[in-house]
């Protein structure tokens, strides 16, 4: 007995409207509180007394390990249909544990803030694609992922600019503390704009244990080389966004305030190109026959880590910036791709289970090792050669990018192979297609 839908229509248009600025404005703000941390990190470094490797286990292990252990269960309850109350609860934990990140008096406080905000977060993404699947339609799908992902490169924008700014003029714990209490306005949007999602009733092989239910997405080998890349991913761009502040300023002598307004500008800039061209070519791929579904994110992982390469090693901070920049387009440029590619092969009632595999595998390893082994790495060639060696630390980055690059130019031809043999049996997507497009 396969999935069926038992309940909701889609939303009428300024329902719909509503509904997408709302989880746009969670994704924003949900990034804006991960991503303090990040410009702040030096000032909580000086005052707090940690050396990198402490610094790498706050904003690696301490956030990833419970982000991503929570968002399993959490994606399950949200695919069951209590997507709205999960995205409440989740918005107010987050909230709080970033206010009372402003209150840390040394490193096991400050872990403990970075574990709350992380469970909270734990379950928005997930919660916010089951909304935006149970409630768009599927040839509007990409665009509304693309909407919502651009969330994180705006937050990340003004995370950085407003975080620069905050740091060096009203410190980091007043920063905190005021991006904790602004969460509480989500709240009152959530309440007041989203609704129920469509109800998928179990299958005859869903047993309603998330732990099977995850096997049996990952034996899928398409689905399981989009996992593997966004491994690699999470190798790649956790790291990168936690010590490039701290390179530029130890390297070139930038200010937190030139850092986050130059950097947070431009991640900003291309997160919206990279999420919305993304969520468009997407659309475009999908609806042409998803041949090559997969093949502009690989390309654009592999330019970006050459260019990240060239600016860990050129002489002036301008240069380093302007060569970051493919880095921050390629991370975006991704996300509609995998989390529409997820939705995708997972099927009806199960796309915030495939949100929350993916993030797990971005979330997990990556963001619990590599900022961990950065900052190692960091501390060990600095002490041993007296040079800067955070340069020598974030190779970690582009290492990782040619990998996820090459995983995703797999999973392109798999998730090929996957959707043809699905359109042989005349089986239907959610996504509005028919799978006799794939030719």
């Amino acid at each position: 007995m396969k999935d069926q839908i038992t309940s909701t229509p889609l939303l009428s248009r300024w329902r719909r409207t509503a509904l997408i600025i709302t989880l746009f404005l969670v994704s924003a703000f949900s990034q804006i509180d991960r991503i303090l941390p990040f410009i702040l990190a030096e000032s909580i470094k000086k005052e707090l007394h940690l050396s990198d490797t402490q610094l790498g286990l706050i904003n690696g292990i301490a956030f990833a390990v419970i982000y991503s252990l929570a968002s399993l269960p959490l994606a399950r309850l949200a695919d069951r249909g209590a997507s709205r109350q999960v995205l409440l609860w989740c918005v107010l934990i987050w909230s709080v544990m970033t206010g009372l990140g402003g209150f840390s008096v040394g490193f096991i406080t400050m872990a403990l803030s970075r574990f709350g905000v992380a469970i909270g977060e734990a379950g928005g993404t997930p919660a916010s694609h089951a909304l935006i699947a149970g409630n768009i339609s599927g040839h509007r799908r990409g665009r509304a992922l693309g909407i919502y992902s651009m969330g994180i490169p705006l937050g990340t924008m003004i995370g950085f600019g407003v975080g620069g700014w905050a740091n060096d003029h009203i410190g980091w714990r007043v920063a905190l503390s005021t991006a904790g209490g602004v969460g509480f306005l989500l709240v009152i949007l959530v309440l007041t704009f989203t609704g129920k999602t469509a109800i998928f009733s179990k299958s005859s092989s869903d047993t309603g244990n998330i732990w099977s239910a995850g096997r049996e997405l990952l034996s899928k080998p398409a689905f399981l080389w989009m996992f593997i890349g966004a491994n690699f991913l999470g190798f790649a761009a956790a790291p990168f966004y936690s010590f490039t502040a701290p390179f530029l300023i130890r390297t070139h002598g930038l200010t937190a305030s030139q850092v986050g307004l130059s950097f947070g500008l431009l991640q900003g800039l291309m997160g919206i190109i990279g999420t919305v061209g993304g969520g468009r070519l997407f659309d475009s791929a999908l609806n042409r026959g998803a041949s090559r579904l997969l093949h502009p994110p690989a390309a654009v992982f592999s330019i970006a880590a050459i260019a990240t390469i060239a600016g860990l090693l050129v002489p002036e901070g301008w240069m380093s910036i302007a060569l970051f920049v493919p880095a921050m387009l390629a991370f975006a440029f991704l996300l509609p791709f995998a989390f529409g590619a997820g939705h995708l092969i997972a099927g009806p009632g199960k796309q915030a289970l495939s949100s929350s595999l993916l993030m797990i595998a971005a979330g997990l390893l990556g963001p619990a090792l590599s900022p961990l082994l950065v900052g190692m790495i960091s501390d060990t060639v600095s002490t041993t050669y007296e040079v800067n060696g955070l340069r020598w630390g974030m190779m970690i980055v582009p290492v990782a990018s040619v990998l996820s690059g090459i995983a995703i130019f797999i999973a392109s031809k798999k998730v090929r192979e996957h959707l043809s043999e699905r359109s042989t049996q005349n089986i239907p997507t959610d996504t509005g297609n028919h799978l006799s497009l794939i030719k």
